[in-house]
């Protein structure tokens, strides 16, 4: 079966029932005010949640592309990731893109932590703990260089980072 609406179109075969597209494309329909890459996976979790594939499930896959959305603008692919072969494929997907969000994603800066005097101490001793005098050197090595810019304020996921790579 198959549904189509504005901005999608969603299908499928060999399914449990026509509910699972329905689910898929509701979900879709229901998630506006999210980033693309979060309603497809919702959409993805919801038409499994509607019964899926009749053949179980095996595999999934995210690919999003847009005009210099790939890391640092430099390609026009902003997601891709792919699960072959796993026994909960979805979940495999979500835990992937949780790490391609962390290396990859942005923090608006209006959400950043401003650092004070004690954030500041706390930040160079987790570095000298990791061996780096420099967030900057830090951040790169560790993929979050797209995410600090300076030491006036930080991306808060740079933060959670840097605690959890240093206790």
């Amino acid at each position: 079966g198959g549904r189509a609406g504005e901005g999608y179109a969603a299908q499928g075969n060999i399914l449990v029932a026509g509910e699972t597209v329905d689910a898929l494309a509701e979900t879709f329909e229901s998630t506006a005010r999210k980033p693309l890459a979060k309603r497809l996976l919702d959409c993805l979790d919801a038409a499994q949640a509607a019964g899926g594939d009749r053949r179980g499930q095996q595999s999934s896959s995210l690919l999003i592309v847009g005009s210099e959305q790939g890391y640092a603008g430099l390609s026009d692919v902003a997601v891709d990731l792919r699960v072959d072969d796993h026994p909960r494929p979805l979940e495999e997907l979500r835990r992937l893109f949780s790490i391609h969000e962390r290396l990859y994603g942005k923090t608006p800066r209006p959400k950043w932590i401003e650092v004070d005097d004690g954030l500041r101490k706390e930040i160079e001793d987790r570095l000298a703990v990791l061996g780096f005098d420099r967030l900057e050197d830090w951040a790169g090595e560790a993929n979050l260089e797209e995410r600090v810019d300076g030491m006036d304020a930080i991306d808060p996921v740079v933060l959670a980072e840097l605690r959890t790579r240093s206790a």
